[in-house]
């Protein structure tokens, strides 16, 4: 049985994004999954002078080693003003400070959603390749459009062609790790 870490990129506490990635969650019997809340993760705005003042906290070491103790990783991010928010970024940063190689040959499930059309995209494809800079490997990638209209809290995806993309991503996932 594989270790899963899921987390959505934002640290809001009506993140819809963590609704996705909890959701998800909520699909994988044959695999142990661990779900993080990212509002128990605050980070200060990274600087040089604060990890040479404050050095890395211990939430971070901790995220560190959970991310170095699993197969694989799903990931849902949130989009601000076309980009990744800046408490993903941060994280991030802080993250690729401790170690550059901290997501070096994970394998992830890149998810995004937004109450817009686009589903977040902007966001979701900078952090393809961010995380692709620092080693990942991104097995699959799921975008849902319209949070509100397609999702349903008790339901989860109610469209039925992007929830069996989501099943089907999600499946692609879980048979590589």
């Amino acid at each position: 049985m594989s270790a899963i870490l899921a987390f959505a990129g934002s640290n809001s506490s009506t993140s819809i994004n963590y609704s996705l990635v909890k959701y998800t969650a909520s699909l994988i019997e044959e695999h142990q999954v661990r779900l993080l809340n990212m509002v128990n993760y605050p980070f200060p705005m990274y600087s040089e002078d604060a990890e040479k003042e404050q050095g890395y906290s211990n939430a971070l070491k901790e995220l560190y080693n959970d991310i170095q103790e699993v197969e694989g990783l799903i990931i849902s991010v949130n989009e601000h003003n076309g980009g990744q928010s800046a408490y993903f970024k941060n994280l991030i940063d802080w993250l690729s400070r401790l170690d550059r190689g901290f997501i070096k040959e994970s394998k992830i499930f890149l998810m995004s959603t937004s109450p817009g059309k686009r589903g977040a995209i902007g966001s979701h494809e900078r952090t393809e390749k961010m995380l692709t800079r620092f080693g990942a490997e991104i097995i699959s990638t799921f975008s849902l459009p319209s949070f509100k209209d397609n999702f349903d809290s008790e339901k989860g995806i109610t469209d039925k062609d992007l929830a069996e993309q989501h099943r089907q991503a999600l499946q692609h996932f879980l048979s590589k790790i």
